[in-house]
């Protein structure tokens, strides 16, 4: 058994390196294990390009002949982009499949497929491990919605600016950078307007190398400025608004190349809950908030919020901007209690992260 979490934990590892490049598709490492000996290994590297089994498979060659394969995810058993990985899997002469997580996509079933070819078959090594590295893929497989991050940063005593609404830095340069590798690793990061208003972001991942996201605001009547940081790449912008916006207002950033998705009104703002189901529709698996207490406080309340990240700096700044606005709260029994709360240091800074 030792060997068996020995060899998946590097499976693991190495799914972990498509980390921002695989959406939609999930993160999967393969190895390829014979008389105790790594013969093969593999991992997907994007979308549409071939999977970890087939990479792991070719990397070791002759070698695969009775050897045993290691994989975080159960196996395609269908015809997608590419051919389905049992098929390879059975003509390579695998005597052996251990896989971590059962995928969660209803066409695979790989693992009953290779039993039935009469492999020796495993599920649910390390699964604990496997599901949270793919928590966004699982998520919008069965949901067809993004798996949604919020991240917030404060100071100690919970505020994300002063009353004058200066807010840079509040966290350490260690915590941001952090940040800028969570923005590289998700397919888009959201603002509200006010953000937009007060910061002037750029929403990139510069202090670390990787992908760009996309960036989302909302803005339900269209009032981002034209000069604004984000309006510079068009082509990564998604504006979410309501039929509140003046049409002539949307076509001309239409015609700019801003893809501007319009939602449900509720109350006169942006639908989150309508807003999460058109970003499913665009393939956009994984979003992280990076708004002010009002966005944070209305997707806490409309229910979008999978996962926080609190970000709290060894600062007191007292009368200043709350890190989560009005969330109607009146009885402390009534707080909402992260799940598997997780807390670590980064640089000065302490994090806490839990889901909702």
């Amino acid at each position: 058994m030792i060997s068996h979490k020995k060899y998946m934990e590097l499976a693991i590892k190495l799914a972990e390196r498509g980390k921002g490049v695989t959406s939609p598709n999930p993160m999967v490492g393969c190895i390829v294990v014979k008389r105790g000996r790594i013969v093969g290994k593999g991992f997907h590297r994007k979308a549409g390009t071939e999977h970890a089994e087939v990479l792991a498979i070719n990397d070791a060659g002759k070698k695969a002949v009775n050897s045993t394969l290691y994989v975080n995810l159960e196996p395609c058993s269908h015809w997608g982009r590419t051919p389905p990985c049992t098929e390879k899997i059975v003509e390579a002469g695998v005597r052996e499949v251990i896989i971590g997580m059962e995928d969660p996509n209803p066409l695979v079933d790989g693992f009953r497929e290779l039993k039935f070819r009469g492999l020796k078959t495993k599920i649910g090594i390390l699964d604990k491990e496997a599901k949270k590295l793919n928590e966004a893929y699982t998520k919008f497989m069965k949901t067809k919605r993004p798996f949604v991050i919020l991240k917030v940063a404060m100071s100690v005593d919970g505020k994300i600016a002063t009353s004058t609404g200066d807010s840079k830095y509040i966290t350490s340069k260690e915590a941001r950078t952090y940040v800028h590798q969570l923005r590289s690793e998700v397919d888009a990061v959201m603002v509200g307007l006010n953000t937009v208003l007060r910061d002037n972001p750029e929403l990139t991942p510069r202090l670390v190398k990787g992908k760009d996201p996309m960036k989302i605001v909302v803005d339900s009547k269209l009032k981002i400025p034209k000069n604004c940081n984000l309006m510079k790449n068009p082509a990564k912008l998604i504006i979410a608004t309501t039929n509140n916006a003046l049409k002539n207002t949307i076509k001309k950033f239409q015609q700019k190349g801003i893809n501007v998705i319009i939602t449900k009104s509720k109350s006169g703002f942006v639908d989150l809950d309508d807003l999460m189901k058109q970003l499913g529709k665009h393939e956009i698996t994984s979003v992280m908030i990076e708004g002010g207490s009002q966005l944070n406080s209305s997707a806490i309340k409309e229910g979008i919020v999978d996962k926080a990240l609190i970000f709290a700096a060894p600062k007191i700044i007292g009368n200043g901007i709350g890190a989560i606005g009005s969330l109607g709260i009146k009885k402390i029994d009534k707080a909402i209690n992260l799940k598997n709360p997780i807390v670590k240091k980064i640089g000065k800074d302490v994090l806490i992260e839990g889901y909702l």
